[in-house]
């Protein structure tokens, strides 16, 4: 089965959409990648996703008009994906939406919202969409999140030791291999989403994230800023837990540098960097990591990764390229699978990773123009990930 997967994260710098080719073989799910893009998102729509974004008071015309805009820019990734990547048609589209609000009380979620109206990829492509994949793990009791944690514990299964996959977006979450234990995710703080606010700030919104980490390679930690940053008590609470834009935002930056004045915006950038190293750094540590597999938008930040590294000496440090999976596209890739599991009656989720009480079907399907015609229910859930080329 042909799917395309399409996501936005929490830094909606663009909607990436990736293909892939999906097959069951006895315990394994075979992945062919098939290539990915990228749709920067228009000006006016992103500007829509930060009007609407917490803490901001909006109107529920704001909301309907935004998830018609945002549906109709993941239709348009959609169609770009199955005339660049798949020549001979795809079969299933997998929507994240873009997350504009997780509701979280007590480290409770409570809901979590994700716009982008599927009808208008459904109606663009002609092909069945699943979307809405967070809602139900959220329903059983569950975080909602990382929902990337099944395929992680997939693609980590039988790696030496205790493994973990780190995803560097927005907000950084990461999966922990140990064999001893089983499979366990969370989020550990922010990854690109307070750097990426800063970068806006201090420019004007000229720019809109620190390229290649020049900024913060120019700049120096400030000691005073981060040891009030890590006083955040997001990072004490115990696994799993999810956190988001509703925690780490401009706003509450622009309230520790009031209480803690770094002058240099450089500086701001080398100490939000350390920031998001330390946080995943102790994390790894906690769980006695010796492999860190990273993906997501972060790996193109250099500065980011040597730092982590500076972190977690004697850690081995390599991007998900190296299995396999290519890092740039990970997690559209990651939501192609999750409906893949969805159609074939699958669960998508991990209990210990999310939270819930018990692993759950994903998601809802929106039609294609042709009658819905579902492949039969998969006897057994797959149990490893195995990355190959696409068959002849």
């Amino acid at each position: 089965m042909r799917v395309i997967g399409l996501m936005s994260g929490t830094s909606y710098d663009a909607v990436d959409a990736a293909a892939t080719e999906l097959r069951l073989e006895g315990d394994e799910l075979v992945m062919s990648p098939l290539g990915a893009i990228s749709v920067p998102w228009p000006g006016e729509v992103r500007r829509g996703i930060e009007d609407v974004l917490p803490p901001a008071v909006t109107t529920a015309e704001a909301v309907c008009r935004l998830d018609t805009d945002v549906g109709r820019v993941f239709a348009d990734a959609a169609v770009r994906a199955v005339e660049a990547l798949c020549p001979g048609g795809a079969d299933l589209v997998v929507s994240h939406g873009q997350t504009v609000h997780h509701w979280v009380e007590d480290g409770r979620v409570r809901g979590t919202l994700q716009l982008g109206a599927p009808a208008w990829i459904a109606e663009a492509t002609g092909l069945p969409v699943v979307s809405g994949l967070r809602g139900r793990d959220v329903a059983a009791g569950g975080q909602g999140a990382p929902l990337v944690s099944m395929v992680d514990a997939l693609l980590l299964r039988g790696r030496p030791g205790v493994a973990a996959a780190l995803n560097l977006g927005g907000i950084a979450n990461i999966t922990v291999l140990d064999p001893r234990t089983g499979p366990l995710a969370f989020d550990t703080g922010p990854a690109n989403a307070l750097l990426d606010a800063a970068v806006r700030h201090f420019t004007g919104g000229v720019r809109h994230y620190d390229e290649d980490g020049r900024g913060a390679a120019r700049g120096r930690v400030s000691p005073g800023l981060l040891a009030l940053l890590l006083a955040e008590p997001y990072y004490r609470r115990p696994a799993p837990k999810t956190t988001g834009k509703e925690l780490f935002r401009l706003d509450r930056l622009l309230d520790a540098l009031a209480a803690e004045p770094v002058p240099e915006p450089d500086d701001v950038l080398a100490t939000l960097t350390r920031l998001t190293a330390v946080t995943v750094a102790d994390a790894c540590r906690a769980h006695g990591v010796g492999e860190l597999v990273v993906s997501g938008g972060g790996v193109r930040n250099p500065v980011l990764l040597r730092v982590i590294g500076e972190e977690l000496p004697g850690v081995r440090v390599l991007p998900s390229d190296a299995l396999g999976l290519p890092a740039a596209a990970k997690e559209a890739l990651a939501f192609a699978v999750l409906g893949f599991l969805t159609v074939h009656g699958l669960p998508g989720t991990v209990p210990s990773c999310t939270g819930a009480r018990h692993a759950s079907l994903l998601g809802g399907i929106t039609p294609g123009r042709e009658p819905l015609r579902l492949p039969p229910p998969a006897a057994d859930a797959p149990t490893r990930l195995r990355i190959a080329p696409p068959p002849r």
